[in-house]
């Protein structure tokens, strides 16, 4: 007979082990590739949304993105544990197995994978496949070779918008190419201004990202500034194809601009504070830019 005692520290026990699988799902990244999967099909439907499959396609994408993250996580282990940012995850901090992630991994991909097959297309499943395999097999193992494993990371980064398009027309058009264009310029400064602020962390995991042989110098703070750059031209795209309108081009132009002077800061003071502001409008740009697209066409 199980006593009162032992049915609470069950109780705990599950408690624990559900945050932790919530937490090896990384789900404001998670959301973040799911918001994007949903973005590019509605954008592709122009206004004539399936709510069915627009919330499969999220599901699917939120899934595969947490699968994707937690077999990182698998593989990098012992590296979260030398770094202060990523210590606290659960498997440095043993409130998960790495049986129990694998398992869960791989619930979450055939859950996915599953759900892509059924009611999207082909085309969908398989770059859905290739953007994980990228992820995990490829730019994983690269952090620690070059500066290299940020283009590598940037597919599989920029690809989420592309698959809802493709989810929608079952093509790769030259619509679809523009959002997945926006985005993979997107992710560069995104990447390196994470990189710069964690610049010391990344050292004791023997992480190489930063451009211009890893210096916090003026070299890669130029470097963040021209991919910055072409975000402002790369903006107008939707509206000059008649994707969207002058309205949403309108506040790309401003949220290009604005991110693109955070960058100038950094060039000039090298600072930690400047490559945080440059990370934070990285996390409102795209969000903003994408709810503008939608809200100007649909």
């Amino acid at each position: 007979m199980i006593t009162s005692q032992e049915h609470n520290l069950q109780a705990v026990t599950w408690s624990i082990k559900t945050r932790a699988y919530v937490q090896l799902l990384k789900p404001r990244l998670s959301m973040l590739v799911a918001f994007s999967c949903a973005f590019g099909y509605a954008l592709a439907t122009r206004g004539s949304v399936n709510w069915f499959i627009l919330t499969i396609l999220t599901l699917s994408g939120f899934l595969l993105s947490g699968a994707s993250v937690a077999i990182n996580q698998v593989i990098e282990k012992d590296l979260d544990a030398m770094m202060e940012r990523t210590k606290m995850r659960p498997l440095p901090t043993q409130r998960l197995s790495v049986f129990e992630a694998l398992i869960f991994a791989g619930l979450c991909t055939i859950t996915s994978l599953f759900l892509l097959w059924k009611f999207t297309n082909p085309l969908t499943l398989l770059l859905s496949v290739v953007s994980m395999v990228l992820y995990c097999f490829v730019y994983t193992p690269l952090k620690r070779i070059g500066p290299i494993a940020v283009l590598i990371g940037a597919l599989p980064g920029a690809l989420p918008p592309l698959l809802g398009w493709i989810a929608a027309t079952g093509s790769i058009t030259h619509e679809a190419m523009i959002i997945f264009g926006i985005q993979f310029i997107w992710q560069f400064p995104h990447f390196w201004a994470i990189a710069w602020v964690a610049d010391d962390d990344y050292k004791k995991a023997g992480f190489k990202l930063l451009p211009s042989g890893g210096g916090k110098d003026l070299n890669t703070a130029i470097q963040i500034m021209i991919y910055t750059m072409f975000l402002i031209p790369l903006g107008l795209l939707p509206a000059t194809f008649g994707m969207t309108g002058l309205n949403s081009a309108i506040v790309a132009t401003v949220c290009g601009a604005a991110f693109f002077a955070q960058t100038l800061s950094l060039m000039k003071t090298g600072s930690r504070q400047s490559a945080l502001r440059i990370m934070f409008g990285s996390f409102l740009y795209l969000p903003i830019v994408q709810i503008a697209y939608l809200v100007d066409k649909l």
